[in-house]
């Protein structure tokens, strides 16, 4: 077996391809659009997070291509209406960067304004997001701090909120981040030339301000720069990354990095719709003041992008990682890859009630919505990878009457794959797949399971404590397999070994809005009377895998 092929089996997805070369996306995850910053021999990366709590996640590296995620910067949202999921909403297009001993977050908020978070350790807590100035329709911030000491912070515009679009503003700012100083000035309007320009980064290098931003809309875009003396302009524009010929389609909007050794490099994002906005990095040479990225292929002085390259040259070699996605739910807090609907609630959910188990509490549906699609509770995490597996060993013999819990793929639309209790309580556990949207959901297939907590019945035996190790007599095995095209078949086990294809068509993923699908957990009730005793299920672990690495029982 080649040194790529045991890499891939162990993870769904690997960049590094263990010989110094990398292949493109180096996170084949939606972390949209991304930003980077190098502080010493570390590079620090956040990206849009919307409504997810918790929100902007930040990632360390230090090649580039290899990848942790060491923390969020945003552990609530402290506005209101994030009881309830904010489809859409809330963090667009950050900017990260490193100035007075300081990191530094900034990002809009397209109903409220434009926000500031700081922190000494990214790993850390970092301060409650400052508003630094409301207003509708700002988004896609980035600060910059000059040589004399005086700051400046570029923006764009959401149309869908102001009624603007295509232009860049650039206003001088107090030195701290906490205000603006003046209403600045429309530096560039792409109207004719960069149509829905937005997602603006603010450089300088060897005398010039520069502006990186993208155009022509997010999965048919192109990379732009600007370049002028002044940072107010005028500027001029010249397109250093489009497709051309390879099939990333709309390659732009990221971050540029300069490496000690001199090289520069460019992350940015792919729309790969249902697996979201995925992340590329690309080589930079500089000719004549201006940045080239990727490769020349055609020798039209625009870059297209490269899939397959030498790693960066950062001094020495690195060890092969990729951001985690399997919890065993062995320690004290949540694995960070998981994102909540909404802000959490203490009554979701416990790590402590069970050993080694995420106890899942059946919290009613919303009142004023059917379904899953506006229910706040759900756990989800990325797609890491085009194809994967992801299976999760759950006990839920302690649900009441009514409740349901597993695991769901979820977007525009939805589907699951639970554990029931029937509705009066005495017909035992059922498996039942179903799928939804915000109108509503419908049961496409159920199976019976017997010998299971409270009830009994017919049909298939769910696992006993002489097979299951003792104490676990309500575990069952749930599993979706996606493969590529984002389709995902689902299965379930009593054993962990021999899985059972729930008999209903394959369930094809959709995107969610301005995000990828995503995976997870979820425990859910129908409309209780306020005096009945709600049930919770137990979570082992969820684990993803590459899919030809078959989860196994314990």
């Amino acid at each position: 077996m080649s040194i790529t092929d045991r890499l891939s089996s162990r993870e769904p997805w690997v960049s590094d391809q263990g010989d110094g070369t990398f292949a493109n996306p180096v996170l084949h995850a939606d972390y949209s659009d991304p930003d980077v910053v190098k502080v010493g021999g570390d590079f620090y990366m956040t990206a849009s997070s919307f409504g997810h709590i918790p929100g902007l996640p930040i990632l360390r590296s230090n090649d580039l291509v290899n990848w942790r995620l060491i923390g969020h910067a945003i552990r609530r949202m402290e506005l209101p209406g994030y009881d309830k999921p904010q489809h859409g909403n809330g963090v667009w297009a950050p900017s990260i960067r490193h100035h007075d001993g300081k990191f530094w977050i900034f990002y809009g908020d397209p109903d409220v304004g434009i926000f500031m978070t700081t922190a000494v350790d990214p790993a850390g807590e970092w301060s409650p997001p400052h508003l630094v100035h409301a207003g509708k329709g700002l988004i896609d911030t980035c600060p910059f701090w000059d040589d004399d000491g005086r700051a400046y912070l570029v923006h764009a515009y959401a149309n869908s909120r102001c009624g603007i679009k295509h232009k860049l503003r650039v206003c001088r700012m107090s030195p701290d981040g906490t205000r603006l100083l003046d209403e600045g000035a429309i530096v560039y309007d792409g109207e004719r030339d960069h149509p829905t320009l937005e997602g603006p980064k603010l450089y300088k290098k060897d005398g010039y301000y520069y502006i990186f931003a993208p155009a022509g809309g997010v999965a048919t875009g192109w990379q732009v720069v600007f370049r002028s003396k002044s940072v107010f302009g005028p500027y001029e524009d010249k397109i250093v990354l489009r497709q051309g010929d390879t099939p990333v389609n709309g390659p732009h909007q990221g971050g540029w990095v300069e490496l000690d050794s001199g090289e520069s490099w460019f992350l940015h994002f792919q729309d790969k719709g249902a697996y979201g906005r995925i992340v590329h990095l690309q080589p930079v040479r500089w000719r004549d003041g201006w940045p080239l990225m990727g490769e020349d292929r055609d020798g039209d002085g625009v870059g297209e992008p490269v899939l397959r390259m030498r790693k960066p040259n950062v001094g020495r070699s690195y060890p092969i990682e990729t951001p985690a996605a399997s919890d065993e739910f062995d320690a004290a807090e949540l694995g960070l890859q998981w994102q909540w609907q909404a802000n959490p609630q203490e009554s979701w959910y416990r790590l402590e009630e069970r050993p080694s188990h995420l106890r899942l509490y059946a919290v009613q549906a919303p009142h004023d919505a059917p379904g899953l699609y506006m229910a706040p509770q759900l756990l989800l995490q990325k797609f890491p990878a085009p194809s994967f597996e992801a299976t999760a060993k759950l006990d839920g013999s302690r649900l009441a009457a009514g409740e349901r819990a597993g695991i769901v793929v979820f977007g525009y639309s939805y589907a699951t794959l639970s554990v029931l209790r029937t509705a009066d309580g005495a017909g035992g556990l059922a498996v039942s797949l179903t799928v939804g949207d915000k109108e509503g959901e419908s049961e496409l297939w159920r199976e019976k399971t017997a010998r299971n907590g409270n009830g009994s019945g017919g049909g298939v035996s769910v696992g006993n404590e002489e097979a299951d190790g003792g104490g676990d007599s309500g575990a069952l095995y749930l599993r979706v397999t996606v493969t590529e095209g984002a389709r995902c078949a689902f299965a379930w086990s009593a054993d962990g070994v021999s899985f059972r294809p729930a008999e209903a068509p394959v369930f094809e993923a959709r995107k969610g809005h301005w995000v990828g699908a995503k995976t997870g957990l979820f425990a859910i009730s129908g409309q209780r009377p306020a005096s009945a005793v709600g049930g919770y299920a137990d979570v082992d672990w969820f684990r993803v895998s590459a899919v030809e690495e078959r989860s196994k029982g314990e």
